[in-house]
Order: structure tokens, then sequence, then C-alpha cells
């Protein structure tokens, strides 16, 4: 099988609980590292699938990669190839495929519950979840690109996720392991700091201290979304 490209675009925000899903199935994968300028490939073909990981920056920033990467995915969603975003990412998917991002009212940092849609659609990802509390770390939205119905909602954040085909773009993180948690919470301390005064936003303490029990609930929904997408991949 051809590799699955995972592109990180912070040296903090990498695949987390998704690689570890891979390698158990042994699938492989390869990181393709933007933030230390490895270039961002012209053709999906070489790979199995391609996975958007989370970051800092917004998509509608002046930054380099950011053009090829929007040309990757409209590339591998036009020959029928996964793509699969993780905040940024599902960012990135959708202004790629024609939706916009734009300021969310609220900045999201923290544990929130996120409500499944009763579609078809979600429940064919989800099965029987209709909720979940999910990690989240951002200041914008995306909007549905076509073709996409409603899939995953939040009280702060209207629109958390959506589905084209086998196409998955997610705002909130799935991710996440406690790891990852802890290094965010350090190095982000001054912008959650700065974003008390948003009702979306915890605190470092507090993260941390609802990790152990809410991230084996996180995993659960994060394999079967990642059991579904992997299904996809091409050869």
């Amino acid at each position: 099988m051809k590799p699955v490209a995972i592109f990180r675009h912070s040296p903090t925000e990498g695949p987390g609980y998704f690689a570890e899903f891979l390698d158990e199935r042994s699938i492989p994968w390869r990181l393709i590292r933007v933030d230390a300028n490895d270039p961002v490939p012209r053709e999906a073909g070489e790979y199995s699938g391609l996975v958007f990981m989370g970051g800092p920056m917004s998509v509608n920033d002046d930054l380099p990669w950011i053009t090829p990467a929007l040309a990757l995915i409209r590339n591998a969603v036009g020959r029928d190839i996964p793509v699969l975003g993780h905040c940024l990412g599902g960012q990135l998917m959708s202004k790629a495929l024609g939706g916009v991002v734009v300021r969310n009212q609220y900045k999201e940092i923290g544990w929130g519950k996120v409500t499944v849609a009763d579609t078809g659609t979600a429940r064919a990802w989800f099965g029987s979840v209709s909720s979940f509390d999910a990690f989240h770390w951002h200041g914008e939205t995306f909007s549905l690109p076509q073709g996409a119905a409603e899939f995953l909602s939040g009280e702060y954040c209207a629109n958390q996720g959506f589905a084209l085909g086998k196409h998955l773009g997610l705002q909130c993180h799935v991710e996440m392991t406690g790891e990852m948690i802890a290094n965010w919470c350090e190095i982000g301390a001054a912008e959650i700091s700065a974003s008390q005064a948003s009702p979306a936003v915890q605190t470092a303490a507090v993260m941390q201290a609802q990790a152990a029990e809410k991230l084996p609930q996180l995993h659960d929904v994060a394999r079967r979304l990642y059991e579904r997408w992997v299904a996809g991949l091409s050869a």
C-alpha cells in the first residue's frame, strides 16, 4: 500500500493518536513537515490518503505553502483519494472545496461537547454516538463546502465537521493525547490567559484534569471515524 501523507504545520501539532491508530494496523505513513519547509507535493497519486493536522496560523494567511496545499486537496478529491483534516486541516479542506473560513464568534480552547446530526451521512460515520466531548483550540470557523450536509455541531461553533463521500473535515480535535494537551497548555499559556472572557475557554488546569476521564471516549470516537476513513484508502 502507498503511504498515507500526514501534513504537520506546527512542531507540537503532529498526528498524535492518529499515528498510533495507523501503526496498530501496519498502515504505512509519511510525515510531511510543512513547519520545517518540507515541500507540498503537487500530485496526490503517490499516497493512499492525505491527512492535514492543526496549526496556529489561518488558512487566510499569506503563507507560501497554503496555495499548494489547497491545490493538492482538490487534486486528491478529484482523484477520489481520501482526505482527512483536523482543525486547521478541516479549514484547509473547506476553503479548497469552495467554502470560506472566518473568525468564530467565540474562541474555543479546551473540552466541549459536540452533537452528531441525525442524518444518514453522520450516522454512517458515528454509528450510535449522538454526542461526545471533543477537544478544541481555534478562533476561526469554516462554512460547509457544496454538497456537505449538517454533520457535527457545537454550542459555541456551529460547524464542527463535514463529510463529502470518503473525505472528512473536522473543526474539533479527535487526535489528542495527554502529552499533546500538556504541551499545548504550556506553549499556549498566554493565549489561554488572554481568552478567559470567552465562555468556551478553560484553564490549563481544568483541561489537563479532565483529560484522564475524557480521552478514552475521545479515542473511541476517533477510532470509529478513522476506521471508516482508512476503509477508503487507495491501494
